[in-house]
């Protein structure tokens, strides 16, 4: 958190460059709002800063209407549509797609399958299917590359339902079987 006079500065002069990084607090009106605000500039001892806006809620404060606290960058509000999708690719990451389905994901980031879908097509260029398709066989690989585990469980450790899909993953991508990444290696 920044000090109370380098916010105080930032505040009194609506520095855009400190928008995000403090909230400011009035304790008369029990509202915070933005360093940038437009509102009329409350007395300096009549205000405190916080580093989020969760904070200021916390503390008893309610956002300002005008300059609208919450979509402050850095936000998630903010960020828009790629906070859902970040979202999305770690739970993807944590294996969410291997036993669930698109809908459930979805149902998990309050949207719908569709509009997933959508949001995935337009910051990743991919479904969310495929995304989970190219992490299990990320992990496969690594998996294949550390060795001595067997084939089936190498398949099911990667998040494949079976080792007939596993197989078909790595001949569709690669053009050869996954055993053919053993023998390559010294």
């Amino acid at each position: 958190m920044l000090d109370f006079d380098t916010c105080n500065t930032a505040r009194l002069s609506r520095d855009p460059a400190y928008d995000g990084r403090f909230f400011t607090a009035v304790r008369t009106t029990r509202i915070y709002c933005r360093p940038v605000c437009p509102v009329k500039q409350p007395l300096t001892r009549n205000v405190s800063y916080f580093p989020t806006a969760a904070a200021a809620e916390r503390a008893g404060y309610r956002p300002c209407l005008r300059c609208r606290p919450e979509t402050a960058p850095f936000s998630a509000a903010w960020n828009g549509t790629q906070t859902t999708v970040s979202r999305a690719l770690r739970l993807i990451e944590d294996g969410a797609l291997d036993d669930g389905s698109v809908a459930e994901l979805a149902d998990r980031l309050g949207v719908g399958a569709r509009h997933l879908s959508r949001l995935f097509a337009c910051h990743v260029g991919a479904s969310p299917l495929q995304v989970a398709r190219t992490v299990r066989i990320q992990r496969a690989k690594r998996l294949l590359a550390e060795g001595g585990l067997p084939m089936t469980e190498v398949a099911f450790r990667s998040g494949f339902g079976s080792v007939r899909r596993f197989n078909a993953a790595f001949r569709e991508l690669y053009g050869r079987p996954p055993s053919s990444l053993l023998a390559s290696r010294p």
